[in-house]
């Protein structure tokens, strides 16, 4: 344990520039990268607070039938992709750390850190972090930038794991942890300001893609 003030992570942060942003992604990244295929031993076999075995209240409270019938089927989605990580579990702003004298940051309140896909974490991180509008604009943006810190974070601590089978398992995933939460919201807080368009309309391209694959089987 450190004292983060004290090793000079003094600054904590109500909004966050892109550069900000940029910084704990690769945070995120790099953490993702080392936890790789590594079993969330003494840790929540599944990490996050949201995930639908902890929720069940939240989901009979929700009345989006589609989502509420999709909901299992996203979470197996997630929880079944063959390369796992360690993910933060509660990746919001408000958990980041700067040191405004280099520029790094530091994560902290590890409480829900356990066994995921790391894309749950940046999804969870975006929505914490930027508006509707800046969703629309740049959600995507940031997740090729994820993917770019992921792959020079493997490079560096030399993992036998390809990243492009990484890629290519996550970045489809992206939609669907996003929507994961999406669906805790609003079976939680139907009023919720993170609740918008942007997470509406992902939500129904993810439950058609799901629909879908589940008549071809």
């Amino acid at each position: 344990m450190q004292d983060l003030d004290a090793i000079g992570f003094t600054q904590r942060l109500d909004q966050a520039n892109n550069n900000q942003i940029k910084q704990i992604i690769s945070w995120l990244a790099f953490f993702h990268a080392k936890h790789l295929n590594v079993s969330p031993n003494l840790l929540w076999p599944k990490g996050t607070y949201w995930h639908l075995a902890t929720r069940p209240d939240e989901l009979e409270a929700l009345d989006d039938m589609a989502l509420k019938n999709g909901a299992k089927l996203i979470d197996d989605k997630l929880s079944n992709c063959p390369i796992q990580s360690i993910v933060h579990g509660d990746a919001k702003l408000a958990n980041f750390c700067f040191n405004p004298t280099n520029h790094t940051v530091a994560g902290v309140d590890f409480q829900y850190t356990g066994g995921g896909v790391g894309v749950k974490d940046l999804a969870y991180f975006l929505g914490s972090c930027l508006n509707e509008s800046q969703c629309q604009q740049s959600a995507f943006k940031w997740v090729g930038v994820y993917f770019e810190e992921l792959s020079q974070a493997m490079t560096q601590q030399q993992s036998s794991i390809n990243f492009n089978e990484v890629e290519q398992l996550w970045r489809p995933l992206f939609e669907f942890a996003w929507v994961d939460f999406h669906r805790f919201l609003k079976g939680w807080s139907p009023g919720h300001w993170k609740i918008n368009d942007f997470s509406e309309q992902l939500s129904k391209k993810v439950i058609k893609e799901i629909s879908t694959s589940t008549i071809l089987k």
